[in-house]
Order: structure tokens, then sequence, then C-alpha cells
């Protein structure tokens, strides 16, 4: 990294390094393989995570949104609409048009940055307090396409893990289970439709931070699915406030 280069910049430099390091072909037949989901260890360097985002990730800590749901979740979440006016390097990673077609190769179909009335789109996830976790799930979409999520790892400092139970109701398929760290530079993609997976809890004195970014293959959604996806948003992960934020930078959105 050389000290004179914006945040920015150097962020589009290491992803573009990072998709050339890819084995592209064998890394989309094990997307293929399980069912849709690719791990990526080391995708970006752990020195560039922590010298460009690690201080966005603590100056933003105490403005994260505590939820909890009895027998489903227990975190902290901070929205689009505050990375969007706050923290824009986050949604360099988000908008990188060599990290979208990288994506979109792998999962086979043009894939499309969310509408920025989205507060889901685009947010970091804070697991930081003892029992700290969320439950299985799917990242079922709401939209009229399919919807894909990509995590990046920011922090990893507990015994915390992201478990993906591959090829549950497939036919024909017997379930695997993966239990993954999300180490800094970690990177894991997958068909939200087809990925059940969950967060262990946390252990005293330990914390989990990640970026998650939602691509889509269609951005439509009808009346219905977004008041029900806006109200999941506002009393699962970001509070009532997101229901009535005006959605920043609306001109910026690129498909």
């Amino acid at each position: 990294m050389k000290a004179n280069q914006a945040p920015d910049a150097i962020l589009e430099q290491e992803i573009g390094q990072a998709i050339a390091r890819i084995r592209f072909q064998e890394c989309q037949a094990a997307f293929q393989d399980r069912g849709q989901t690719l791990f990526l260890e080391d995708f970006l360097p752990a020195a560039v995570v922590e010298a460009i985002l690690l201080p966005e990730v603590e100056r933003l800590r105490p403005r994260a949104h505590r939820s909890f749901i009895p027998r489903h979740k227990k975190s902290g979440s901070i929205s689009f609409y505050t990375l969007a006016k706050d923290a824009p390097v986050f949604l360099t990673l988000y908008r990188s048009r060599p990290l979208r077609d990288f994506l979109s190769r792998l999962a086979g179909v043009p894939l499309l940055l969310c509408p920025e009335d989205d507060p889901h789109s685009c947010a970091l996830y804070y697991y930081t307090k003892p029992g700290d976790h969320i439950g299985f799930h799917y990242d079922t979409s709401y939209y009229k396409g399919a919807r894909y999520t990509a995590l990046l790892g920011l922090v990893q400092r507990s015994n915390s893990r992201l478990v993906c139970q591959l090829h549950k109701n497939e036919p024909g398929r017997q379930v695997q289970e993966l239990e993954l760290a999300t180490p800094p530079g970690a990177f894991v993609f997958f068909n939200g439709d087809k990925l059940y997976h969950a967060v262990t809890p946390l252990g005293r004195d330990e914390q989990r931070v990640v970026l998650t970014m939602e691509y889509v293959t269609n951005p439509q959604m009808n009346a219905f699915h977004r008041a029900f996806s806006n109200l999941k948003d506002a009393f699962a992960y970001f509070g009532l406030s997101t229901l009535f934020r005006r959605p920043p930078e609306r001109h910026l959105m690129r498909r």
C-alpha cells in the first residue's frame, strides 16, 4: 500500500489483484458442487482490511443498533443508509464493478445492486456481546429474482463460526455441514435461497464483525413484499428509524 493513495483506490486495486489470483474454473466448480456456496479464506489481504476498514468498524461501533429476537438472533447492525452517509468506503467494495462481474460469472447470471431504499443491501453486523448469534435461516429473497449474499470477514476474535448446511432440501444430496471462521479478508458468497446457515453464539470477551453485501438478479419487488421486508429489517436489524429515513445518494445507484 502506498501512503499517498486514497483508501478507495487501494481497495479497487486490491480487489482487482484478488480476482486475478483466483483460479476461476476451480472456484466455479466448487461453487456449484457446494450448492452455490464459495468460501475464500484470504480473498483480501488482512493487512489491507485492518488498515482501511477496521478503523471505520471501530468508529461506527457505538452506532450499531442492537436487536434481540428470542431463540433466533441477538446482535448489532449498521444499515446501508449509515454506511452511505458516514462510511462510504464500504460501498466501494459493494459497488466494485470487477467484483460484481466476478460474482456474476460465478452465479451464471448478471447480478445487480439492490435498490437504494433497501437498508440491508450493504450492512455491518456486530457480534460483540456474550450470546450474540443468529439461528439457522435462508437469506430469502423478496425480490422478483434471486438474491445472492457476499460476506467479508472484518473481525474474528472469537470461537463463533458461520455454520453452513449445504444441499439441505436438495433431493438426492446428503446434507454437508461446514463451520467457517471469517477472519479479516475472508470471503463467503452464496445463493440466499439455497444456503441454510447460522452464526454460533459468542463467548465472554469475544468479537466477530462482518460486512454483508446483497446482489439481485431482478431489483423489482411488489408493494406487499417491500412493506414486509422493511418491517422485518426495522424490527430485526436496524431499528424503526429506518422506516422513516430517505435513502441517501439515490442518484449514485448503478445497475
